[in-house]
């Protein structure tokens, strides 16, 4: 009975989802530009500078401030991604998924490898969660939505993670995103962000909590839509030269691989015995360079999951400018300063972080992207904080949190998941409905309570 009455309310939920996401909402780039549009009305109506010659030429200048920040973030992804595609870790997922007897288990064990993997590399575990599906899918008969998003819900930790880009860019000194180092001169370390109970707590209920949510929602047998995925292609790694020439050779050789690979693993020693270890965004790609040099063996064959893995760069390359320009705006004319004005109004000390994190959750449907969400909000919210003697990593955590959460119904990046996995986002996106719900009242909760 209760199956009967929960099964018609969650496809009216997934029909809500297909109609907001697909019907109504155009693409990504088209938001950034509306947006575009909106913050500049706003700064000739609002903001104490904003003539129409500071307005362009702010827009111009934050275009051009941040392509460093974006080529960042982009090798972050194309890192994991070519990480991911490693033989030995391609073994490794295999023989794990061969752990699964039960399509429960498999669900469970998909989404917790999934948010592993995400928390250490949003790339990462992007593509983990796709493969792990389609392994999975190739063993055992269960409905094939419901696994790849649980697969994606592991997601929904990325931006709290060690690879999470407002949390690195606020721990690297001089970097354009580093909005709290601007306004009070300070770094904000992964001790307090990251590792701060404030996030540990959630994450790690969250981790519980999902799973779990997710075996109650398990469709019934008569709805249960299974599917096989067709094998991938595999990446081509030959490069036409001649056998047996010097030049295939030198290619085909690990020496050259490994020597890099041991020169960074010998520098990143030599610096941390000195220093201590340290995570920034600079350290994180290098780090997952040198291990996806190692795993791949050959230099022709890393370059062949490079090319492979920078397929999924283009929308990033779009955005990441026109967000630049749209922070270069709000800064350069005093709107951020306005808005945060009306923050400081209507918030408190205590409750500033959450406030942040509800104003995130409805950001990220308009900016889905860590780096360029944060552009958007972080030149309002932290002002703010400052002005509140509020807790500058809570908020900037909270931002953080709801570009997390949000992501759970924003399909932008969900959809090089299903893409890889083989899969409609249809129905996807009415089972993470559940984990958006499940993770957004986690995080909420402990912004009131822990920040």
């Amino acid at each position: 009975m209760t199956i009967a009455v929960e099964e018609p309310r969650r496809r009216g939920l997934v029909s809500l989802s297909v109609y907001l996401f697909e019907q109504l909402m155009p693409d990504p780039f088209v938001i950034a530009i509306a947006l575009t549009v909106f913050v500049a009305l706003l700064a000739a109506l609002l903001a104490p500078h904003g003539t129409p010659e500071i307005i362009l030429s702010s827009w111009y200048a934050g275009i051009f401030n941040i392509l460093g920040f974006a080529f960042q973030m982009i090798l972050i992804l194309v890192t994991g991604h070519v990480l991911a595609h490693a033989p030995p870790v391609q073994r490794g997922l295999k023989a794990i998924v061969a752990l699964a007897k039960t399509p429960a288990q498999a669900v469970v064990l998909t989404f917790l490898l999934a948010a592993l993997a995400s928390w250490l590399n949003w790339g990462f575990g992007l593509v983990i969660g796709a493969l792990l599906a389609r392994e999975v899918a190739k063993r055992m008969r269960l409905d094939f939505a419901w696994l790849v998003a649980a697969a994606y819900s592991g997601w929904v930790i990325w931006a709290s993670g060690i690879s999470g880009s407002i949390a690195l860019a606020q721990a690297t000194h001089g970097n354009a995103l580093n909005i709290v180092e601007k306004l009070t001169g300070n770094l904000i370390g992964f001790d307090q962000t990251i590792f701060a109970p404030v996030n540990v707590i959630p994450t790690l209920l969250i981790v519980i909590a999902v799973p779990i949510a997710f075996l109650a929602i398990r469709p019934a047998e008569a709805d249960l839509i299974a599917f096989t995925p067709t094998d991938e292609a595999p990446a081509a790694s030959g490069t036409g030269k001649r056998d047996g020439s010097i030049a295939q050779r030198l290619e085909q050789s690990m020496i050259g691989s490994l020597l890099i690979a041991a020169a960074g693993a010998a520098y990143l020693v030599m610096t941390w015995s000195k220093t201590g270890v340290s995570l920034d965004i600079n350290a994180m790609i290098f780090l997952f360079l040198i291990f996806g040099l190692a795993l791949h063996g050959t230099p022709v064959a890393y370059v062949a999951a490079m090319r492979n893995a920078a397929k999924q760069t283009g929308s990033m390359m779009l955005q990441y400018p026109i967000y630049g320009g749209i922070m270069g705006i709000m800064t350069s004319t005093g709107l951020a300063e306005v808005i945060s004005k009306y923050f400081v109004a209507f918030s408190t000390t205590h409750s500033l972080p959450f406030w942040s994190y509800i104003a995130s959750l409805f950001i990220t449907f308009l900016v889905p992207s860590g780096g360029g969400h944060w552009a958007v909000q972080g030149p309002f919210v932290i002002p703010a904080a400052v002005s509140l003697h509020a807790s500058i990593p809570a908020t900037t955590l909270a931002v953080a949190m709801g570009e997390d959460v949000a992501n759970m119904l924003q399909p932008f990046w969900a959809l090089p998941v299903v893409a890889m996995a083989g899969i409609g986002i249809q129905r996807v996106l009415g089972y993470t409905t559940v984990t958006f719900l499940v993770a957004g009242v986690i995080n909420g909760a402990a912004l009131l309570l822990l920040a």
